[in-house]
């Protein structure tokens, strides 16, 4: 079985028992340990993640335990970095074992193709230069480079702040609705991308915290997959059935 999760937004400030969060997330990774040929974590799984030559953000013990822990049994994990945690380098490559993807990527799975990404890139409104310039920035190697040269308490705790100060204008202004088929950027740059590469059945993202499950085509489908901290969305594919579902603790069948 192929499983899919994204926006866990761990050790986030502006949530309650961080923890709680935490050892649900990994009972969730322990149950399915058996079952899973491969995991593919679609990005935000930290609300704030930044990585020195040699300090990375203190906790996630339990967490980044049981990655090591599926890895080593051989359970493939794949990390695609979203835009809370894009400056991450090889740490849980080394100490984990989670393959890392900086970009989208085309993926067979089963004899189908996958499109997988965070979403972040394809969500920005061309028209919001200011949306535009942050992510620059925040891309750009030079900044990255100078970040470095911060020392790591002030710079992890200005960006857990950060984080902390967009959750809870998410909050005030109420979560993400579904923007309709036609606003939906990641809807409209799925739509563009399937005609020029037509041989995609299955495009998968994060980033907006919104559960969607729509067909594109008569062979394309489309998942947005919510988050991990109220809907705790997954999917999984088993060949042959790509399902969106909730874990839902003592209910949900593994």
């Amino acid at each position: 079985m192929i499983y899919f999760i994204s926006d866990a937004h761990l050790g986030s400030r502006a949530m309650q028992h961080q923890r709680t969060q935490e050892r649900r997330l990994v009972r969730f990774l322990d149950q399915i340990k058996d079952k899973a040929e491969a995991i593919y974590m679609l990005g935000d799984m930290f609300d704030f993640w930044f990585e020195y030559d040699d300090v990375v953000p203190r906790g996630f013990t339990r967490f980044l335990g049981k990655l090591s822990e599926l890895t080593d049994s051989g359970v493939d994990i794949h990390y695609f970095v979203g835009n809370h945690d894009m400056w991450m380098d090889d740490y849980l490559t080394r100490e984990c074992g989670v393959i890392i993807h900086h970009e989208p990527c085309l993926i067979e799975i089963h004899g189908k193709e996958f499109y997988l990404a965070h979403g972040h890139d394809q969500d920005v409104d061309p028209n919001d230069w200011k949306s535009r310039l942050m992510f620059n920035i925040f891309e750009s190697k030079t900044c990255r480079f100078w970040a470095k040269k911060i020392h790591p308490h002030p710079f992890i705790n200005f960006g857990l702040n950060w984080a902390k100060h967009n959750r809870e204008r998410h909050i005030k202004e109420g979560e993400p609705q579904f923007r309709g088929e036609r606003d939906e950027r990641l809807v409209v740059f799925a739509k563009k991308y399937l005609a020029e590469h037509p041989g995609v059945n299955y495009f998968m993202f994060g980033h907006r915290h919104i559960e969607l499950d729509m067909m594109l085509s008569h062979e394309c489908r489309m998942m947005i997959l919510g988050e991990w901290f109220k809907k705790f969305t997954f999917a999984t594919f088993n060949g042959e059935t790509l399902t969106l579902d909730n874990y839902i603790e003592g209910e949900t069948q593994m």
